[in-house]
């Protein structure tokens, strides 16, 4: 058993850029990161392991009971992560990974990754199986490699694939934590500026989708300045400076015919022939990521991400009922509107005991066509002691976001208020 550290330009996944086994780490790779262990078998077989952890407390302004001024106190296990990763051809690779999925409600751990790899080249290659959907830079950085904490939880709307944390046929879920069952085209062109990723998957899993119609996936990306070195399709929100100067801007479109709305769960005296409420899906992301290394050794990091999520055809005011008059409908409700996320940090060359400070602010601004607008400010800081392997995070966010949430309703409410946080994340 052997540990070895990555390339300072990181690896998601195991091997994906060298013919070496590099540590798994599952949701996607950065720089400098560390390997958990690899078993070498011969010259082109190995198996590695890894973990992930991540863990927070939050305190939220009159969140303690109905009415109450009291600030709540939570304490959460975010995610805990087990990665495994192997290479059983120089062209046949696999990756495993779990997740604690419903972890605030004692958690159980389910399948996360499973994907059948072939890699032949930088131009053209093939993942199967269960993987992330191409998607904006926000998903593709996954919790673990953005460059904020809170990124999900208090950020712009979901894509189907992370509407709902477990997978269901029921009509309510269309994957799980941005991942979904298909498959995955992706290479690089151009020196490996031009970036593209095209899959197809379930999507929408019974419900409105009765004709069980496909979802599509595609993200293309450029690199303007230095070439992003990730896994695959996978992304970084930053990487520390080791990276060098970054200027990437990216084009993310997902699209599944009756992919939103109400659907119909047959039951006992059900009538089949009460037809769905069903609505396309269509969601269009641009997302900018700059990185600049000053020359003191100091590094400014910009993040952007613009969405714009359309539902044609929908009507989810209609209620789909049995011959017995009950309500046999289940809803997907997913976003239509606008919504976009900036964030802006520093992080100072100097180290302060044994990690490196990097201050941020950020604003987050949604906007649904069938609810009111909510906001969000946050205002915190990073404290860096090994890139994405090892960091804390401390932070201050205020708006009505954090009270109204995902709720797209017409009748949705909600006051601003104040949220304390403090995160703490570990990879191996």
């Amino acid at each position: 058993m052997t540990g070895f550290n990555r390339q300072k330009t990181g690896s998601r996944a195991i091997g994906l850029l060298s013919g070496m086994a590099l540590g798994a780490i599952g949701l996607s790779q950065a720089p400098e990161a560390t390997a958990g262990a690899t078993f070498k078998i011969d010259d082109t077989k190995w198996v590695s392991v890894g973990a992930g952890l991540r863990t927070s407390f939050r305190a939220q302004e009159s969140a303690a009971g109905a009415g109450a001024e009291k600030w709540s106190n939570d304490f959460n296990l975010d995610n805990i992560r087990l990665y495994i990763n192997g290479q059983i051809h120089k062209y046949l690779k696999v990756e495993f990974n779990t997740d604690c999925q419903t972890c605030g409600n004692g958690g159980e751990v389910r399948v996360l990754d499973a994907i059948g790899k072939f890699e032949v080249n930088p131009y053209a290659n093939l993942w199967v199986g269960r993987m992330l959907v191409p998607a904006e830079r926000r998903e593709m950085n996954g919790p673990f490699y953005s460059a904020v904490y809170n990124i999900f939880s208090a950020g712009t709307p979901f894509e189907p694939s992370d509407y709902n944390l477990v997978i269901k046929s029921d009509g309510t879920s269309a994957g799980s934590f941005g991942r979904d069952d298909g498959v995955t085209f992706w290479g690089a062109a151009f020196d490996g500026r031009l970036q593209y990723a095209a899959g197809f998957f379930r999507g929408l899993r019974g419900g409105a989708n009765v004709d069980h119609n496909i979802l599509y996936g595609q993200r293309v990306a450029y690199n303007f300045w230095e070439v992003e070195k990730n896994p695959g399709y996978y992304t970084s929100g930053t990487y520390y400076g080791k990276g060098g100067d970054i200027l990437t801007v990216g084009i993310s479109n997902q699209y599944q015919e009756d992919g939103a709305g109400r659907g119909f769960t047959a039951a006992s005296g059900a009538d089949p022939a009460i037809p769905a409420a069903a609505g396309s899906f269509r969601g269009t992301t641009v997302d900018l990521l700059m990185e600049k290394v000053l020359p003191g050794g100091g590094v400014v990091t910009f993040n952007g991400e613009y969405k714009n999520y359309g539902i044609s055809g929908n009507a989810y005011n209609q209620s789909v009922r049995d011959s017995e008059g009950t309500d046999r409908s289940t809803q997907f409700s997913m976003f239509e509107g606008n919504a976009y996320d900036v964030s802006g940090m520093y992080l100072f060359p100097q180290k302060i005991g044994i990690g490196q400070f990097q201050p941020f602010l950020r604003y987050v601004n949604v906007s649904p066509s069938t609810s009111s607008t909510r906001e969000v400010y946050e205002a915190g800081v990073n404290y860096i002691i090994d890139g994405h392997n090892a960091k804390i995070f401390a932070s201050y966010q205020y708006g009505d976001l954090l009270t109204k949430g995902i709720n797209y309703k017409s009748t949705a409410t909600g006051d601003d208020v104040s949220q304390m946080m403090v995160g703490f994340q570990w990879q191996i």
